[in-house]
């Protein structure tokens, strides 16, 4: 009898000795997943939230990062329109789901991802997750039930106050603080010290539950080691399209520095 099926995902989150790294997936091109996977990422974030990709482009990206051993979460644009249920069948195994700002929204979100008796989740193995009809149905819930990760992003000052409740909820695996957002929300500047108290107390309420507790970071060791030091264990490291656009710039200014002789 074959060994159940982990995965990839939980056992980066759970690593001991340094940050589970990743970066958002915005590019519809398979070689973009392709690249990160040969650089060493841990996870992919297949951005469906802010990138003009369809379900059909994630679902291949998934299968790719799967042939090569990353494990891919898909932020969806929302609970609405059956997105979670064809993500998941897809293989993906994570799911991030931006703006949830109350225990109401998380449980939701749960119920979504997670099948009977926890959530509403429809059975569906036929499909990548079930390895196409060749894994018993009985390891395909298992695993949707007991390896799928759940991470609200909280990103407002609602969802903030709300943080402990929300790592309370069955079902959450880890939090994902979106800076970007929450900054906008509360009308106060990134790094200034109303928003480090907010973001302290998020994680502060992930860590009390027992949860992994991640933001979007930079891609210099300076801007891992702070978002470690803060207390973030796993990252978001920039995005596909930053990553080229600062190399493809970088590339230019310094042949545009060099002049004929």
């Amino acid at each position: 009898m074959s060994e159940p099926r982990r995965s990839l995902l939980r056992a980066a989150l759970a690593r001991t000795e340094g940050p589970a790294l990743g970066t958002f997936v915005k590019l519809p091109s398979q070689e973009t997943v392709e690249l990160i996977a040969i650089a060493g990422f841990d996870f992919i974030v297949i951005d469906l939230e802010h990138s003009p990709m369809d379900l059909e482009t994630a679902s291949r990206h998934i299968g790719v990062a799967r042939a090569l051993g990353v494990s891919s979460v898909v932020r969806v644009p929302g609970l609405a329109g059956g997105w979670v249920q064809r993500i998941l069948d897809a293989g993906a195994e994570g799911i991030m789901l931006p703006h949830v700002d109350t225990v109401e929204q998380a449980e939701a979100g749960v119920r979504a991802v997670r099948f009977e008796p926890w959530g509403l989740r429809g059975v569906g193995s036929t499909s990548r997750a079930g390895d196409w009809g060749l894994m018993p149905q009985t390891e395909y819930l298992r695993f949707g039930q007991e390896e799928v990760v759940f991470m609200p992003q909280i990103e407002s000052g609602e969802g903030a106050a709300n943080a402990a409740a929300i790592a309370a909820v069955r079902g959450v695996d880890a939090l994902f603080i979106g800076t970007n957002d929450m900054s906008n929300s509360v009308g106060k500047p990134q790094g200034g010290p109303e928003m480090n108290e907010l973001t302290q107390g998020v994680i502060r309420a992930a860590k009390a539950a027992g949860l992994p507790v991640g933001n979007p970071a930079g891609v210099t060791r300076e801007a891992v080691q702070s978002a470690v030091d803060q207390g973030y264990t796993f990252l978001v490291q920039s995005n596909d399209t930053t990553l080229f656009a600062t190399a493809a710039a970088a590339a230019v200014k310094a042949g545009r520095s060099v002049g004929f002789a």
